[in-house]
């Protein structure tokens, strides 16, 4: 059993603790936990992890938000994983700063780079795990905030809420989206 989980975010240094770099951070911690470490490949840095008798290959696409979709066709040929073992973590402004969700399929809710994906492969049926970042910006500053750091007192529950998509991930891994789902999203302990 192989999956494919994809953490959204841009590359480079000046991107590296932004909001937007949120998928980026799942996995870097992932990975630490699995002591690997990622690599730089064709379209995206790559690693993987062994968990309960599954391969998840782990990637980082480098092809900056927009393209994320190339990365993830390439590397969903490559290593011959189908879709409904692919799992994309990514920040989400609908949903405030204490909350994650998982889902099966959806929109791209005008996040660009689950529009680049769902245009490359052509459907919107993929999981996605859904990072709350919030929404505290004036009008026409959506971009500034989430290209912006986290600030002080978001870090506590962003650490937190690291530890449980990675939970998410492994349990994705194992028992599916809908079980996952049913788990994780009725969840209250995210906010605790």
């Amino acid at each position: 059993m192989k999956y494919l989980i994809v953490g959204l975010g841009n590359p480079g240094e000046e991107y590296k603790n932004t909001r937007h770099n949120i998928g980026f951070k799942v996995l870097d911690k992932f990975a630490d936990l699995s002591n690997t470490i990622f690599k730089k490949e064709k379209l995206a840095d790559i690693t993987s992890v062994k968990f309960k008798g599954r391969l998840l290959v782990l990637a980082k696409p480098n092809t900056f938000m927009n393209l994320s979709g190339k990365s993830v066709n390439y590397w969903m040929q490559k290593e011959k994983i189908p879709i409904e073992n692919i799992l994309i973590i990514t920040d989400d402004i609908a949903l405030p700063i204490d909350k994650i969700r998982i889902r099966a399929k959806g929109s791209d809710g005008g996040h660009n780079g689950l529009k680049n994906i769902i245009e490359v492969l052509s459907t919107t049926r993929f999981s996605r795990v859904k990072f709350g970042i919030g929404s505290d910006f004036k009008k026409g500053k959506q971009s500034e905030y989430v290209l912006g750091k986290w600030n002080d007192s978001e870090v506590k529950v962003v650490e937190k809420k690291i530890e449980s998509s990675i939970k998410i991930i492994q349990s994705f891994c194992t028992v599916g989206v809908h079980r996952t789902m049913n788990d994780f999203n009725k969840n209250k302990q995210l906010r605790e």
